[in-house]
């Protein structure tokens, strides 16, 4: 069968995983993907073809000559892939390098749970009202539209989900985002740091727009900034954080 699944493992262990998602993998005779990833999922019957985190497009052009094959093929994401993923990838790959041998590939994205969907559970609601979802990532568009859609969102009063927020390459990005909402928002406006989500080394800090200190964040982090009535709750000897699901 020519045939190529597009799937996200979510942001930890199998626990994480669909049922739908754990289905196609026992399916499958090709894994394709970052190689942590990959680490999750191998078996001694797959074949499996990891590649760096930094060769979508090369990664998805490989996995589609593997079903041109007759392979039965996973594109393997963390989280969910339509969200800063694999799935995109492989959409402008069909796009932009479409191949004649690739025309009776069998082809299906599949949804997973993402990494913002986990650190916003871990604190109970943040997105509960109308979000976005933005990369502070300049490698793939210049920092002038990322900044000038902060702006906007944070005007239009979305709460947001920040993906890829700072590394050592760019150390500065966070820290700038975070300038940029405080000239729009309360101090008080909820923020929430999570990274590792489901592992061992959990770990999740819930703080302000006021304190936020980008210097405690990496690559691994979601950070989560609510709206402007965004809230903090406190049940038993827990906080939680909440967008107000009216503006009344």
């Amino acid at each position: 069968m020519k045939r190529l699944d597009v799937i996200g493992v979510g942001p930890a262990g199998p626990e994480w995983v669909t049922p739908e998602t754990r289905e196609l993998i026992e399916q499958a005779t090709d894994l394709v993907g970052y190689g942590p990833y990959l680490d999750r999922l191998a078996s001694e019957r797959h074949q499996c073809h990891p590649s760096d985190n930094r060769v979508e497009l090369e990664r998805a052009a490989g996995a589609l000559d593997l079903a041109a094959e007759g392979r039965s093929v996973a594109v393997v994401s963390g989280g969910d892939p339509g969200i800063f993923a694999m799935a995109a990838a492989l959409c402008e790959v069909l796009d932009h390098q479409a191949r004649p041998e690739w025309a009776d590939v069998e082809f299906e994205v599949h949804p997973g749970v993402s990494a913002l969907q986990a650190a916003a559970a871990r604190v109970g609601a943040p997105l509960g009202h109308d979000f976005c979802a933005i990369s502070l990532s300049d490698n793939l568009k210049p920092w002038s539209v990322i900044a000038n859609r902060l702006q906007l969102a944070a005007r239009a009063d979305f709460a947001m989900a920040f993906y890829n927020p700072r590394s050592s390459s760019r150390p500065w990005q966070l820290g700038e985002a975070l300038s940029l909402l405080r000239a729009e928002q309360p101090g008080e406006t909820p923020v929430v740091f999570a990274a590792a989500v489901g592992r061992p080394d959990e770990w999740v800090r819930m703080t302000t727009l006021a304190e936020a200190d980008p210097t405690e964040v990496d690559m691994r982090t979601v950070v989560l900034v609510g709206n402007s009535r965004g809230r903090y709750v406190r049940h038993g000897d827990r906080w939680f954080v909440y967008s107000p699901r009216d503006y009344v």
